[in-house]
């Protein structure tokens, strides 16, 4: 048998990879210094350390001028990254804020300082970087005020615990009592305990008439052993609280002012926004009504998709801002939230369509509204609990998600408005698209379906 012979170094590639940024430069982010890199010829020295104070932020940005550097690389360390890159950016520079999980992939680079930088340099001259997400300047601004505004809610939570535990340690069983011992009943109570009231009954006197619990099962809660060191927590918890509710107000009246500065997309004279059922301001929420600044600003109406409140829409404009084609489709921005599909496919073979992990806070939103679904009457609610019923309620809520999260872009990318077709109109497509999966399977087979008219008949 004749042997064969195989050419060597058909199709060779070329072992040099092609230049495309000529002046890149390559910055290691640190949170006493900054380290750059610049091409060669550019300066006597291609590496150059400065602080990370101002004046030498502003030091940096010049000698990156002078060596005609035009296009940026840095990580995204801490927070550290911020004061130069809003002032890279405001000098002109292009600033691409890159992943460290994505570097670590690449080999052939040891770890120091100055290597890292000039890694980011040699790198990004070959255009072989990619920059994270970042919105606009208005948008970041929106965004600074909103995160502000969750960690307020969050410690009047903490203080709110810190309370009710004050209380226990007294045996004060209120909260056995009370659905929410911050409320007008509650409070009141509260209130008087640290004014100095002890009198159970007095105490009880200031239950609200729609509170479920007699006055005598809340006298028998306000029985307790009233020691000083435990009503002095009670006390601070208290004025912690409400130094926060004073705080979380002028947060919104900042958001409000930020929601004030955005430009129009819609006239409400010539298309004014539909009117919505209006309910009670629920705890923690904005004190002031902020959908109609949201339609303005967007041009529609994002509070029509089911599980959406006015407060998580100004939420996730401010995570993902209104420009939608920084996303080339809806497949690209659910897939930069994390709720897409997973595409692990090898041989042909689909292996896995778990979605990959991601802490991306928008993604947590639109979670978070597919849980409020669960007893919805939308066809949104229909599909949750379909998904819920095949999957379990951890990929149900993922894979609804997915959904809200597309509609989300439709809207605001192409100005469309969303119209919900119902639980039961969206329950009969369904049930149609099965009979008709089943009949074709059927027709393969040589067989045909026949419905059964006697159930029919009752159920009509």
């Amino acid at each position: 048998m004749k042997k064969r012979t195989v050419k060597k170094n058909v199709g060779k590639l070329s072992s040099q990879l092609v230049r495309v940024n000529f002046d890149a430069a390559g910055i290691d982010i640190g949170s006493a210094s900054h380290f750059v890199a610049v091409p060669l010829g550019r300066d006597k020295e291609t590496v150059r350390e400065f602080k990370s104070f101002t004046s030498d932020l502003h030091a940096l940005a010049d000698w990156l001028t002078s060596c005609g550097i035009k296009t940026v690389a840095m990580e995204s360390t801490g927070v550290y990254w911020i004061p130069l890159f809003e002032i890279l950016e405001a000098r002109g520079f292009e600033v691409l804020l890159v992943n460290p999980k994505h570097l670590k992939n690449v080999p052939g680079r040891g770890k120091s300082d100055v290597l890292d930088c000039q890694w980011l340099q040699k790198l990004h001259s070959f255009g072989l970087l990619s920059g994270s997400f970042r919105p606009e300047e208005q948008i970041c601004e929106l965004r600074a005020y909103t995160r502000q505004r969750d960690g307020l809610v969050k410690s009047i939570s903490t203080h709110t615990l810190g309370m009710q535990k004050a209380m226990s340690l007294m045996n004060i069983q209120l909260h056995n009592v009370l659905s929410d011992i911050t409320g007008e009943t509650g409070f009141k109570i509260i209130r008087a305990i640290v004014s100095g009231e002890r009198c159970v009954k007095k105490l009880a006197q200031y239950r609200d008439r729609r509170c479920k619990n007699s006055l005598e099962v809340i006298e028998k809660s306000l029985e307790g052993n009233y020691r000083p060191e435990h009503l002095f927590k009670l006390r601070q918890e208290l004025a912690l609280y409400d130094k926060y509710q004073e705080m979380l107000f002028e947060c919104d009246d900042e958001i409000k002012a930020c929601l004030e500065q955005f430009d129009d997309k819609v006239d409400v004279n010539k298309k004014p926004l539909a009117p919505k059922e209006k309910k009670k301001r629920r705890k923690n929420e904005l004190y002031f009504d902020a959908r109609e600044y949201l339609y303005k600003m967007s041009g529609v109406d994002l509070t029509l998709i089911d599980g959406l409140d006015t407060h998580s829409v100004l939420k996730l404009i401010g995570e993902t801002g209104l420009d939608m084609t920084r996303w080339p489709s809806a497949s690209h921005f659910s897939s930069w939230l994390g709720v897409a599909p997973g595409t692990k496919i090898s041989g042909g073979k689909r292996l896995s369509g778990k979605t990959k992990p991601s802490a991306n806070r928008a993604a947590e939103i639109f979670r978070i509204a597919a849980f409020t679904l669960s007893n919805s009457h939308s066809a949104l609610g229909a599909f949750y609990r379909r998904m819920k019923t095949r999957l379990g309620a951890p990929k149900a809520i993922t894979a609804t998600a997915h959904k809200i999260a597309r509609l989300f872009y439709m809207m605001l990318r192409f100005g469309k408005d969303y119209k919900d077709i119902g639980a039961t109109y969206y329950e009969e497509k369904y049930r149609s698209r099965i009979i008709k999966n089943m009949q074709m399977k059927a027709a393969k087979f040589g067989f045909s379906l026949v419905p059964n008219v006697e159930q029919n008949l009752c159920e009509l």
